[in-house]
């Protein structure tokens, strides 16, 4: 890809347009390669390095740029020296016994990045965002997922509509709602999860018949973070 391109890819819509998003720093790298090696499609990436860096082991293909050619493609205030650019790819199809964990226009990058890190660390789950949610590629999210974006099948643009087509027993996280210590809340399909601010449009999820279930707590605060609310649910799952 020529250079100008690869700056452009800070621009979702440069990324959608050219089929690909950036990487950087050395930890995000490693785990694309250790991704290429389970997903051959992958094996396309290209990685960026500075001459500090032009030893280090891999087997993708590399390229030796400049530090001032780095901080061009960086985001970040002190570029690491490593980057890569990645293909964008459709999710792989769903696994036996996987489970979904649907999120309602997640708006706060950080959020959708820690998600994706607990979702790799379980495993087994895929996720799926809704139509204006933040975009998957945006380099916060990546950074935050500390590489989970590469082993967490993601589905962009999933109307809230189309869930009870897909998967017979929807559950979703609200307010009220049986405590997720119930033994039901293990027997789900899909769990959806709210809008930062607004939470979930109740008159849809009351039309697909999601069974609701809470996170009990004292409720001395409204309530609880997105991404909080998916590390205790999916602990809960686990437990």
């Amino acid at each position: 890809m020529k250079f100008d391109d690869i700056k452009k890819l800070h621009q979702k819509k440069f990324r959608e347009e050219l089929g690909h998003f950036i990487i950087e720093g050395e930890h995000l790298v490693q785990e694309l390669e250790k991704a290429a090696a389970r997903d051959a499609r992958l094996a396309a990436s290209e990685i960026y390095v500075t001459h500090e860096y032009e030893k280090r082991p891999g087997r993708l293909p590399t390229h030796v740029i400049n530090a001032r050619y780095m901080a061009q493609i960086s985001e970040t205030r002190s570029p690491q020296g490593v980057a890569a650019v990645v293909p964008l790819l459709e999710a792989a199809a769903p696994r036996a016994g996987e489970k979904s964990v649907y999120l309602h226009e997640v708006q706060d990058p950080g959020n959708l990045g820690t998600i994706l890190r607990t979702l790799a660390w379980f495993g087994n789950f895929r996720c799926l965002l809704s139509p204006d949610s933040v975009d998957v590629h945006n380099g916060k999210v990546v950074r935050a997922s500390m590489g989970a974006i590469f082993h967490v099948p993601v589905e962009i643009d999933v109307a809230l509509s189309v869930l009870p087509g897909r998967f017979p027993r929807i559950a979703s996280l609200d307010l009220a709602g049986d405590p997720i210590s119930s033994a039901a809340f293990r027997e789900f399909d899909c769990y959806v999860f709210g809008n930062e601010a607004r939470g979930l449009p109740r008159e849809q999820m009351g039309a697909m018949n999601a069974r609701a279930f809470t996170i009990p707590g004292t409720g001395t605060i409204e309530s609880l973070n997105v991404a909080a609310s998916v590390n205790i649910s999916l602990y809960e799952l686990h437990r």
